[in-house]
This record gives structure tokens, C-alpha cells and sequence, in this order.
């Protein structure tokens, strides 16, 4: 605090320059951001200029033509809240307006009422089966003038006729969500290239009313102008795994010294067979040929720089292509978790944030035995203002790893880190009833007044006595307790829970075995026998090392020897004899995957804690051997994503339907051609031998769908094999999901807002966009497995999600 202090004066007193010499960051200019906030205080300012949509208007147009058929409110309808009209501004703009409150309670559907908004406001332009094949862009101008909303957004409905569909282009599904800025113009695009538009029957702009927060005033009103269809040069590609022709894709935050460094391009000699690495002025450092390579994912050609290990900035260059500039050296992740950080700090709930919302949520209560507990703090679970107890104490629980890992080598952005932690740990034990129970989650989507007793006080927040979920909570407590040692009596306390909720799950867990999950709106519905046992292995590694109390110690080698047990250690019947990957339970009908939230690492965790805290314990040897299969089994997935770094999903066995409690308890509100549907997505995949194939993508049928955390978990779980076996090439895996992140995709797009380059806008429904902000995840399109990534904004695969963070931050603390 006291160091914080002094910069923060020197700051005031202009001496910034003066207290330089302490590094915070690799860039200057985000280290000046820093300072200013406060050491994220307060938001960080958006890079825009480097962004997806800035880089979208540089491109050159071909044609333009006017969608809308006259200026005056012609083919115009409104629909929901409030009123339309037309007003003489710019060239003649749509004029949407709406009060802010309805006067009545937000109401949603009976089996989750409280899931809800307060309606909708929007207008429709009608084009009746008019045919825009010969466009690929729509461009359109919006002035929001909201008063006192610090958030504003809207959502662009495309709507085709439902003709044939035709071979290459997608029927779009959902709205492109477009974050906007109050009072002032908007300049927006969205790019249509792969939807069908034969015969486009009409385009909506409409918005929730999401209640008032604070500084929210009671009239919205929202102007829609210069409706302009557009072709374009060149664009965007969002399907497939070649990158766009002439087109460099690469780690846009840099790579590591020391380890592989490689850029992708697709394999046309457009771009030449020679690749230069330039210095940002121009002079060549490096050179070599393009080399071409076949994959089981197509034909690349691949720019292969790795000998080159000397730090400082780069660029590449490749026939007439040349990238922005980018890092090699030592620490290039620093940076990047100062962004997630500040991701992180914005979707704090129950906290003031400037520019996003007040204190928010205090009449959010849950319910238990006569008492009511204030459902604010944590974070906000994603786009939406939404909570989840279990994903805040992942979430601490990775900024507490990341703490641990930067305490020597960067002190402010370690202490920074460690109180966004607190505020984490703060929500989990603030939600206990004391009696096992805690308030456990809400789906939520509105603001509400803070005040008791009025319209908008909720008291639906699931609470639940779930064995699974304490004992999560006691591996985060007790590790929580070795790392926060500057207040000794909350060190006691944090100890003091760990082990009553350990206790607490370990008697319900003996009374009535594995939980049964009822809740499938939360993130530990999909647990598997096998992910449940090595959990209770690892909290009980975790209170053993806190307590060094024997009976922890012999629990955690008790309960692993259940995951020991749905380990594949035969090899299959293909040519590599792959082995390794666990099953979801001792049957071994179904393996393990996720769809959308994963606890992948926990497998290794368990492992590898059990190796640290009991290393002469008879079964050391098992536990070994687990680590050694696993990592081997990692490493031989790794071809099949080639010439890219991002791990497959894994392998699948052909009939996993047939585990129907395992099939229904991974694939949330499944349709009725489910087992249709699985086989048709496997065999899109790599047959392995008759029964078994690897899924580059995990099977999944709806909503709940995107990449992110599922291979940043598993590249946790290659790091940390990789830590304990010295082994190089997993360490490089985990290395190789930071890289596929930041923009070595074949959309060469970083998936961080404000990190690397090339950036898009992301569904941020409730607070904005927010710098560091990181989406679900890529995703694929119908049956197919390869990745898909298209402009368009909407929920599930764009929302931003602090788990995504969570994830990232934990990656990389294993460096």
C-alpha cells in the first residue's frame, strides 16, 4: 500500500518520469495506464486503433449503395418499448425512444423467473426478399443519447427468408450485439459475407432495458442513420483452418526466448517462398524459406523462426504482407495480465467501478434457516450480470496462483493481483450458512435500486449443500490460508473453514455418495466420477500441506485411487497406441470432456500435489506413472491440430450416447437427434481404430459452446506434467494456447480485447467493452470440427466470461 502511495504522489506531483525505474509492465504506455488507474482502480482506456473494427474500416470498398429506400420512416415498424419516429439529423435518422423504467417487475420464463430483463425497444427496416448477394458489408451510423447510462449497446438482427440453404453460407442465428459509445456518433459495420441473403426480409436494431443503475436516467433515446450496403476487398474469413490468402497469422503479443517461434500463411505463391524478421525500422535480422507442410488440416506454409533468440521488437514480412510489430523476449505475459486483470476488476459486483456501474446488487439476497446473506461481491459471471460462488473461487483461486508466481518478479503486479484475489475469497466465505449450505448461484440480468423492500428485491438465489462443491471450496480456503499471510487471524479463519467445509463434504459425501447435480446453469454440473474423486484428493492435498494433519494425507491417496482407476493405460488399436486420457467414471464407457467450463487440470493437479506432499508413500510410483500417460497422451493429440498449437478436444469413443447419465449430464438441454448427432460430429474427426476417434472440438448441440477455457485447462494440465517431468515439448504445448490466443489462429485475431492485435468487439451485454476482456471461445459451425469465428456478436462463444481470465491467469503462472 505504501508503494502505491508514493507513485500515486509522484503521479499527482508530475514525477512520473522519476519513478520510472520501476517497472511495471513491458510497455511503456500501458505502464503510463497503469499509474493512472491506480493500479487498476478504475479501467483501464480502450486501444481501439488496434482493434478488429478499426482494422475493418481500412479496407477498401467496391461498391456502396443505400439500404434503406428514402429518407423518411418508409419500411420502417417499431416493435416493444416506447416510440418511433424520423428526425432530420445527419441524413435523416430513425429515432427509437423509451422510458428506463416500466413501473413493473422483470419477469421471465416460470422455471427461472428472475432470469429476466424489462422488455425490449426496437425498430425493423423491411426489405421483402430483397436479394444482397452482390454485398458483403452492412455500414450503419447510431448516436445513443442515454441519459446517465455509462453502458450502452444494441443488437443488429439479419433476417433471410427460409429458403434452401445454400452450399457456403450460414443461416445466421442470434444478433450481432454492437458496444456503443453515449452521446456521440457511432460508426458500425457488420460484415455478411457468409449469410444467406437471397431474399432478406428485414434488419432489426433493438435493445433491453436492463433497469437503472445509479446514474441512469428515466428517458433512452437512440438515432439510427446512413444505412449503407457495401462490397468490400477481402472479406473477413471466419470458417476454416487456412489462413486468409496473403494473409501472416502469429502470436500478435510476441513469443518466449528460447522456445519454438513460427507464423502461419497459406500455402499460395502469392506470397512468396522467402520470410524476412525485420526490426521496426526496417533492417532484416533474420531470414529463411517458407516451408510447406501437410497436416491432416491441409496444406500451410510455415514461416519458422525459432533460432532466432535475440530480445526486442520484430516484425515479419512475407512477399508484400508485413505484420505490426511484436515482442520476443522474457515476460511477454506480464502485460497481458495486467489487461485481464482489468477485465477481472470490471466485473466486480457489490463494488463501485468507474464508467461501468455503483454499488450494485445489495437487495440480491439468498435464503437459508430464517437467515437472508447479501448475494453481492465476487465478479460478475460473464455478459450478463449473473453469479456463480464456485466460478468466483476458481477465479481467486488462479489470481492467488498468479500472485505466488509474480511476488519476486514483479511486486505491484503482484500485490495488485492478491487484492483482486481477497475480493474473490471474500465472496466464497461470505456465502456460507456455517451448516454446509451456501448460497451457491443467480441468473441475473438487470440493475437493481439497492434499496430493501422495493419492486426489484430478489430472494431466488439458489443455495445448496453440494459435497463436490465443498470440497472445492476447501482446497481454495486452505491454499488461500498459505498464501495470505499479512493478517495472521485471517490465515486462522481461512484454515479454520477449510477444514469444516472438507469436513462438511466428507460426511455428506460417506451418507450419500456423489452429489446429484440439479442445477445445470452451474459450472459443475457436468462433474464426472472421476474429476469428483481427484478434486477430493487435491483439497485434501492441499489441507495436508496447510495442516500436515495425517488424516488429509491419507485421504488424498485414498480417493485418487478411484481416478487411478479410469485411467486408459492400454493403448488402443491405433498406430501410436494412445493411452493416458481418463474416463468419467470405472465403467469406461464415456471419456472425459467438456463443452463450455472445464476442471481438465484437476487430474494433474491431484497428481502432481500428491507427488509433492507425499513423495515415500507406497503409491508414489502410480502416481507417477499417471503423470508420465497423461503427458504422453497430450503430446500425441498434438498432430492433429498441426501447423497450429491449440490441443484437440481429444479422443472419443463411438457410442458414449449409450452412457446416457454422462452423455445428459455434459450436454446441457440436448435436442432429440442427439445420438445422431454425436455420431455425425465424431466421424467428422480422426478415426483412430473402429470405436474410437479425436474430436479437434469437443461435440456440442447448443448455446453453451466455445474453445477457450477447455484448451486453456488442458494446456494447464500439459504445463504442469511438463513442470514435474522436465519435459520441454509439454511445457511448449501449454506455451502454444497462450500463442493460439493472441492471434496464432487461422483468423489471426487475438482474443483479448486490448492484448496483441487485431481484437474484436465482444458480447459484453451488461458492462461494456472492457480491456482484457476474454470470450468463451472459438467455436465450430453445425457438425462440423473446424473453427468458425465470425464477426457476429452474440452469446454464447463471444460472451466474455471471467473464467476464460481465470484461466489464462492460471496458464501462465506455471511459468
Amino acid at each position: 500500500m505504501r508503494k502505491t502511495l508514493i507513485i500515486l504522489f509522484l503521479l499527482s506531483a508530475g514525477k512520473f518520469s522519476a519513478y520510472s525505474q520501476i517497472r511495471l509492465t513491458q510497455d511503456a504506455k500501458l505502464e503510463k495506464q497503469v499509474y493512472e488507474s491506480g493500479l487498476i482502480h478504475q479501467p483501464l482506456p480502450l486501444d481501439v486503433e488496434n482493434s478488429f473494427e478499426a482494422n475493418g474500416w481500412k479496407k477498401e470498398v467496391l461498391q456502396s449503395a443505400p439500404l434503406t429506400g428514402s429518407a423518411s420512416a418508409e419500411g420502417w415498424s417499431h416493435s416493444g418499448a416506447g416510440s418511433m419516429s424520423f428526425t432530420v439529423s445527419g441524413q435523416g435518422s430513425i429515432k427509437l425512444q423509451f422510458p428506463t423504467s416500466t413501473g413493473k417487475r422483470a419477469t421471465g420464463s416460470p422455471s427461472d423467473p428472475d432470469y429476466a430483463t424489462y422488455g425490449n425497444a426496437g425498430v425493423t427496416y423491411h426489405l421483402n426478399g430483397a436479394n444482397l448477394e452482390k454485398y458483403n458489408r452492412i455500414v450503419f451510423s447510431i448516436y445513443p443519447d442515454c441519459d446517465g447510462a455509462r453502458v450502452v449497446n444494441m443488437n443488429l438482427t439479419f433476417v433471410n427468408a427460409d429458403t434452401p440453404a445454400k452450399k457456403g453460407y450460414n443461416q445466421p442465428t442470434g444478433s450481432h450485439l454492437i458496444n456503443l459509445v453515449n452521446k456521440e456518433w457511432n460508426q458500425c459495420f457488420l460484415e455478411i459475407d457468409e449469410f444467406q441473403r437471397n431474399k432478406v426480409m428485414k434488419i432489426s436494431f433493438s435493445t433491453a432495458l436492463k433497469g437503472k443503475d445509479r446514474t441512469t436516467g428515466d428517458s433512452a433515446i437512440y438515432y439510427i442513420d446512413n444505412l449503407q450496403l457495401q462490397t468490400v476487398k477481402h472479406p473477413e474469413k471466419v470458417s476454416g483452418w487456412l489462413p486468409a490468402e496473403g494473409k501472416i497469422v502469429y502470436s500478435t503479443t510476441g513469443y518466449a526466448l528460447n522456445s519454438p517461434k513460427a507464423a502461419i500463411v497459406n500455402a499460395n505463391p502469392a506470397i512468396g517462398k522467402r520470410f524476412q524478421l525485420l526490426t521496426p525500422d526496417g533492417e532484416t535480422v533474420y531470414e529463411g524459406n517458407i516451408k510447406e507442410e501437410t497436416t491432416t488440416i491441409g496444406r500451410f506454409g510455415l514461416i519458422d523462426f525459432t533460432a532466432f533468440n535475440r530480445p526486442g521488437e520484430y516484425r515479419l514480412k512475407a512477399g508484400d504482407t508485413l505484420t505490426p510489430a511484436f515482442r520476443i523476449g522474457e515476460n511477454i505475459w506480464e502485460d497481458s495480465q495486467w489487461r485481464v486483470l482489468n477485465f477481472i476488476f470490471c466485473q466486480r459486483c457489490g463494488h463501485p467501478v468507474p464508467g461501468k456501474h455503483a454499488t450494485c446488487h445489495v437487495d440480491l439476497m439468498s435464503e437459508h434457516n430464517s437467515l437472508r446473506l447479501p448475494f453481492n461481491g465476487g465478479w460478475h459471471d460473464a455478459g450478463d450480470l449473473s453469479q456463480q460462488t464456485l466460478q468466483t473461487g476458481d477465479v481467486a483461486f488462479a489470481l492467488l496462483e498468479a500472485y505466488n508466481k509474480q511476488k519476486t518478479k514483479n511486486p505491484a503486479l503482484a500485490a495488485r493481483l492478491r487484492e483482486e484475489a481477497e475480493w474473490g475469497v471474500e465472496f466464497i466465505v461470505k456465502n456460507r450458512y456455517g451448516d454446509g449450505y451456501r448460497a451457491s448461484s443467480m441468473g441475473l440480468l438487470i440493475w437493481q435500486d439497492g434499496a430493501f423492500n422495493s419492486l426489484d428485491d430478489i430472494t431466488s438465489v439458489r443455495v445448496q449443500n453440494m459435497a463436490f462443491d465443498n470440497f472445492l471450496y476447501a482446497g481454495y480456503e486452505a491454499y488461500a490460508s498459505m498464501t495470505l499471510d499479512n493478517d495472521p487471524m485471517y490465515q486462522e479463519y481461512l484454515r479454520r473453514v477449510a477444514e469444516e467445509d472438507f469436513r462438511f463434504a466428507l460426511e455428506k459425501f460417506k451418507k450419500d455418495g456423489f452429489d446429484k447435480f440439479v442445477q445445470p446453469y452451474e459450472h459443475s454440473y457436468n462433474t464426472s466420477k472421476s474429476q469428483y474423486m481427484a478434486t477430493i484428493s487435491w483439497a485434501a492435498s492441499q489441507l495436508y500441506k496447510l495442516t500436515r494433519k495425517p488424516c488429509y494425507a491419507e485421504a488424498a491417496a485414498e480417493y485418487i485411487r478411484y481416478t487411478l482407476d479410469c485411467q486408459r493405460t492400454e493403448p488402443l488399436k491405433d498406430k501410436d497406441g494412445t493411452c493416458g486420457f481418463f474416463y468419467r467414471d470405472k465403467n469406461k464407457q464415456s471419456i472425459v470432456h467438456y463443452i463450455h467450463q472445464s476442471r481438465e487440470q484437476v487430474y494433474m493437479q491431484a497428481m502432481s500435489m500428491l507427488c509433492e506432499t507425499q513423495p515415500e508413500h507406497p503409491d508414489y510410483p502410480q502416481w507417477e506413472r499417471s503423470i508420465h500417460l497423461y503427458g504422453n497422451y497430450l503430446k500425441g493429440l498434438m498432430k492433429y491440430t498441426r501447423p497450429y498449437g491449440m490441443l484437440p478436444s481429444g479422443v472419443y469413443h463411438a457410442e458414449e450416447y449409450k452412457d446416457t447419465t454422462g452423455f445428459y449430464a455434459l450436454h446441457l438441454f440436448p435436442p432429440t437427434n442427439a445420438k445422431e448427432l454425436y455420431t455425425e460430429q465424431i466421424k467428422r474427426g480422426i478415426r483412430l481404430d473402429k470405436e474410437h476417434y479425436v474430436k479437434r472440438f469437443p461435440v456440442w448441440f447448443n448455446i453453451f459452446n466455445g474453445n477457450t477455457a477447455i484448451h486453456l485447462s488442458t494446456g494447464k494440465s500439459a504445463a504442469i506434467c511438463g513442470n514435474f517431468m522436465k519435459d520441454k515439448e509439454l511445457l511448449e504445448i501449454g506455451l502454444e494456447q497462450l500463442y493460439w490466443t493472441v492471434g496464432k489462429n487461422p483468423f489471426g485475431q487475438s482474443l483479448i480485447y486490448g492484448e496483441g492485435r487485431n481484437y474484436p468487439q465482444l458480447n459484453t451485454f451488461s458492462s461494456g467493452e472492457m480491456t482484457g476482456e476474454m470470450p468463451v471461445g472459438i467455436r465450430t459451425l453445425g457438425n462440423d470440427d473446424i473453427p468458425y469465428w465470425p464477426q457476429t456478436n452474440n452469446a454464447c462463444y463471444k460472451e466474455v466470461w471471467v473464467t476464460s481470465a481465470g484461466k489464462w491467469l492460471s496458464l501462465i503462472a506455471e511459468y
